[in-house]
């Protein structure tokens, strides 16, 4: 499968730099999108981030390095990386447990983390409720943070951002801004960067407000969009789980240019019933 390989590739030439410094634009790129949305997939699928599963490779090869005869610490935390043996000790100890030191001698126990390889599995048992839709361009109202990708740091951030908007009333006031009838709000990411993006808590609004908030102009897109059933987040992380694990690999479409959109009813998000969607801009792969 064409996606598998294209995945594979990436980690290829992760393996392969190791020893160096790894760019992410490069690696996005061997597996034929962004670097946001490679590091996105990869974590979901994964269940960790890209940049600690990089460091846990270097640091298993640094293992393995200090047990060869006449091996050097301050060689083996140069060549991975670390500025200093201070620096390297620190990781090394935070992973393996001993120092790089006690890491050099005959039976110390030390933690491998093998290389991810990406297979096909038999999965979809489950049902993925969805629909594909053109949509006119609309625009959207809100209030928008920068997050940080880097160490999983966005899972963070994201809902400090949301708890943060309720308790200061910025999502009640925009609820009065909203021209949708059933009073949704959105999650938006946009504007991606290698390490970084932009969210926005928004409402669909056309009116003019003195009150300083961002507008996004969202243009004319197909999008897939994912129904999400039960509480929050762990509704929407499934299914974001399962979009980049079966839907998008089998399905002959590739995300495309746009942002990547979270909507939510107006209901409690706590209910196993609650609805939230899933929006992601597509097209139709070339190959």
């Amino acid at each position: 499968m064409e996606w598998i390989d294209k995945m594979n590739s990436a980690l290829d030439y992760i393996e392969e730099n190791l020893d160096k410094e790894i760019d992410y634009e490069v690696v996005a790129m061997k597996a034929c999108c962004s670097s946001y949305n490679f590091q996105r997939m990869f974590s979901f699928i994964a269940d960790v981030s890209l940049g600690e599963y990089i460091r846990r490779r270097k640091l298993t090869k640094a293992a393995l390095e200090l047990q060869k005869e006449g091996s050097r610490v301050l060689d083996v935390a140069l060549k991975y990386g670390y500025e200093s043996p201070v620096s390297f000790a620190r990781a090394f100890t935070n992973l393996h447990g001993v120092t790089p030191s006690e890491g050099k001698k005959e039976g110390a126990t030390l933690k491998s983390y093998p290389r991810i390889s990406f297979k096909i599995s038999i999965k979809g048992v489950e049902e993925m409720n969805y629909r594909i839709e053109k949509e006119k361009g609309f625009r959207l109202l809100g209030r928008k943070k920068t997050i940080s990708t880097k160490n999983g740091e966005n899972f963070i951030q994201i809902p400090k951002f949301w708890n943060e908007s309720c308790e200061d009333g910025t999502c009640d006031k925009l609820m009065g801004l909203c021209d949708d009838s059933n009073k949704a709000m959105y999650g938006v990411c946009y504007n991606f960067g290698k390490d970084e993006f932009d969210y926005m808590i928004a409402v669909n609004s056309n009116k003019d407000v003195e009150e300083k908030y961002e507008v996004l102009d969202v243009p004319e897109l197909t999008w897939v969009k994912f129904e999400c059933r039960g509480k929050m987040p762990e509704a929407q992380q499934n299914v974001w789980k399962r979009i980049f694990t079966e839907w998008l690999p089998t399905s002959g479409y590739e995300h495309d240019e746009g942002p990547e959109i979270e909507w939510y009813s107006n209901g409690d998000m706590s209910s196993d019933n609650y609805l939230s969607e899933i929006w992601i801009p597509i097209k139709k792969s070339n190959k």
